[in-house]
């Protein structure tokens, strides 16, 4: 663990030491011009939904999971508070179907396969977008083929006004709950191709918030109704990241290290008048990666990416009334890519892409397996245009070897080695089927209707397989097939009060098979209780819009809406004979059928105001639509004020924010009350 600290602390004052050896020679320089790199000409043939730049600030938002609910068909477990696990569901596949990548490769969690958004700040964070299917790029590494969807976070490239070197930005938040938030951002340019970035941050919340304990009986009627304040769900935690970017003649490059470490406490589950839990976690994690892209000669260009990664996680249960728990758990990941894409013609592209991981998790439990999985995937893609049609193909192969070493007495025993190899298509189209006439002539309309089809195959991870008491070492894969037909209409507008508006519009249906569910077990959160439902079918609408307005008295009014309806049954029993027949036809756990959110944020001169509301429907916490098992509505407000201004040649900005504004108090998971109203000020120098 010290050398890991160690090195990450190298790593990241890298740019530091740099920087300072090419200051003398960058102070010479009078003008550098921008470098400019050509990108793939295809537009998307399916859209992503993005937030970025200053509506991804003006949001109520602490990390990258609270950002994410704006968008449609997206569902959010959270567990509540600052700390709190935050994992993200696209169109009810599943948590382990949603792909995460940070700078453009995949964030990995062989043992469980979640991603907790939570531990993501949006202080460095650019972009953010998400692609159902999968992204609309061919030239990328075979593991983007290889989700139901996909979230892309982009970290803040460093960009320089003219004369400038050195950029500096410093955060500071403080609020409800205890909360102390200060982060600095630092960027460096090295040379005129070369920049450098280090982003560090500290979190500290105490985690303590009244909430509301409440349930009825089946007649309606109050069963009991109390206040209780939320404990032991304190976290402190420190996240340092620093990197390299740069261009080389027809390419570019980046290179990046990234260290988390957290303590945090675990408030459980508020079940049978218990209100607080002893447990306590301890995260430790670091990542190391690459990518280097290059145009070798004309119409042909490489990519490739490299990663390092290692995990540690500690969880302890001191509670021995329930069961004394000390365990340790450390993952590793080695990952490399090599991309190619070549024009055979001016309007028709083709890729091939092959990935190798490797991941590797030990434990101190008794009679762990220590599980190893090589995972080799191999991609080859196609992109053309011809007139108002555009249309991608993919084909992903996946190829698994697994083996299991079992220790006893101090003898190896290797287990069986698992293999595994699937080959999963995907077909994306777009038409522009409509044209307008005009004074100019004739051109295509702003619309455009659009189809995808997908196959999609994931492994159970090492948890689901093998974690004592809680894996399933006879769990199946699981498979899942999506369909999608959509439309989308976006238009600028040179005269009149709206400037500029789009609406995307799409119907889905999915079929999954052999649906792993994770459901939490005990009042541990990194507990699960792993098993396959066995055959789900998925039928949704998404609907997300967006108007710009510029407004009498330069008011500048941005509008964004998004609304979702899902219809995600299990079908796995169809024997009425059998006792687990009660969920046949039954909505799956913790999915609503209506959730939308909508988004109005207001500039004036140098003040902007941000409303955010979000609403999820009716559901129920496991798949018998009982009574007993029903979760109501709930639905928030947020509120953010602020105000930009200039101290010489210091540009600062103050911010104002109320979260949950109406005070509801609700479960976004059953017995994990979430916090009431609560309050922000944020403090923005930049320099």
């Amino acid at each position: 663990m010290f050398l890991v600290r160690e090195f990450c602390i190298a790593v990241t004052l890298l740019p530091v030491l740099v920087a300072a050896a090419a200051q003398s020679r960058l102070d010479s320089l009078q003008r550098i011009d921008e470098v400019v790199v050509t990108t793939n000409r295809y537009r998307e043939v399916i859209p992503s939904q993005r937030l970025s730049g200053e509506k991804l600030e003006a949001l109520s938002s602490f990390s990258v999971a609270d950002a994410i609910r704006y968008f449609a068909g997206v569902q959010i477990k959270d567990y509540g508070g600052v700390g709190g696990l935050k994992t993200v569901d696209v169109r009810s596949m599943g948590t382990n179907h949603m792909g995460v990548f940070y700078d453009g490769i995949q964030l990995g969690n062989a043992q469980n396969g979640q991603i907790d958004l939570g531990k993501f700040s949006l202080d460095n964070i650019e972009e953010i977008s998400l692609y159902n299917g999968q992204k609309s790029e061919i030239f990328q590494p075979a593991k983007d083929f290889g989700s139901a969807g996909t979230i892309y976070l982009r970290t803040q490239r460093p960009r320089f006004a003219r004369g400038k070197i050195a950029n500096v930005k410093a955060t500071l938040r403080a609020g409800s709950f205890d909360l102390a938030n200060p982060s600095v951002l630092w960027e460096q340019k090295v040379s005129a191709s070369v920049n450098a970035s280090l982003n560090a941050e500290y979190i500290y919340a105490s985690g303590k918030y009244k909430f509301r304990y409440r349930k009825l009986r089946r007649d309606g009627s109050v069963a009991w109704d109390t206040t209780a304040v939320r404990q032991n769900g304190d976290i402190r935690a420190t996240r340092v990241e620093g990197g390299f970017n740069g261009y080389v003649p027809q390419g570019k490059w980046h290179a990046k290290a990234y260290y988390y470490s957290s303590e945090k406490g675990i408030p459980g589950a508020v079940v049978n008048n218990v209100w607080k839990r002893s447990q306590r976690q301890w995260d430790e994690n670091f990542f190391a990666q690459g990518s280097f892209q290059k145009q070798l000669f004309e119409g042909y260009e490489v990519m490739l990416n490299a990663k390092y990664a290692s995990d540690r996680m500690r969880y302890l249960n001191p509670d021995t009334t329930l069961m004394y728990i000390n365990n340790t758990f450390r993952q590793q990941e080695l990952y490399a890519s090599f991309a190619n894409k070549y024009a055979i013609l001016p309007q028709w592209d083709v890729s091939l892409s092959a990935d190798f991981q490797w991941n590797t998790l030990a434990a101190n439990l008794y009679d762990f397996v220590y599980p190893q999985r090589n995972t080799t995937l191999v991609a080859l893609a196609t992109a053309f245009e011809w007139g108002r049609l555009k249309a991608q193909a993919s084909v992903l192969g996946t190829f698994v070897l697994e083996y299991i070493t079992r220790e006893r007495q101090h003898t190896e025993q290797p287990g069986k080695p698992e293999s595994k190899q699937e080959y999963t298509p995907a077909v994306f189209v777009s038409y522009q089927p409509f044209t307008n006439t005009n004074a100019g002539g004739v051109t295509l309309a702003p619309m455009r209707v659009r189809a995808f089809y997908k196959r999609i195959f994931r492994m159970p991870t090492f948890n689901d397989l093998y974690y004592t008491d809680i894996g399933n070492i006879s769990l199946r894969p699981e498979y899942t097939v999506q369909y999608n037909v959509g439309l989308q209409y976006e238009d600028s507008y040179a005269r009149g009060a709206l400037e500029q508006f789009n609406i995307h519009a799409d119907a889905y249906y999915n079929e999954v098979t052999d649906k792993i569910v994770a459901i939490p077990k005990g009042s541990g959160q990194y507990r699960w209780m792993m098993m396959n439902i066995g055959y789900v079918e998925i039928r949704g609408v998404d609907v997300a819009g967006q108007a710009t307005w510029r407004l009498p008295g330069n008011l500048l009014l941005t509008t964004s809406l998004s609304y979702t309806f899902q219809k995600a049954q299990d079908f796995s029993y169809p024997d009425k004979s059998d006792i687990r027949h009660v969920t046949y036809g039954g909505q799956i756990a913790y999915i609503p059928w209506h959730n939308g959110s909508v988004i109005a944020n207001a500039t004036w001169r140098t003040w902007d105001v941000n409303y955010s509301f979000i609403y999820v429907g009716e559901r129920y916490h496991i798949s018998e639509n009982i009574f007993t098992n029903y979760e109501q509505p709930w639905y928030t407000h947020d509120l953010t004020l602020g105000k930009t201004f200039s101290l010489k040649a210091v540009k600062c900005k103050i911010s104002a924010e109320v979260n949950n504004l109406l005070n509801q108090y609700y479960d976004v998971v059953l017995n994990y009350p979430m916090p009431g109203r609560n309050y922000k000020v944020i403090l923005r120098v930049e320099v």
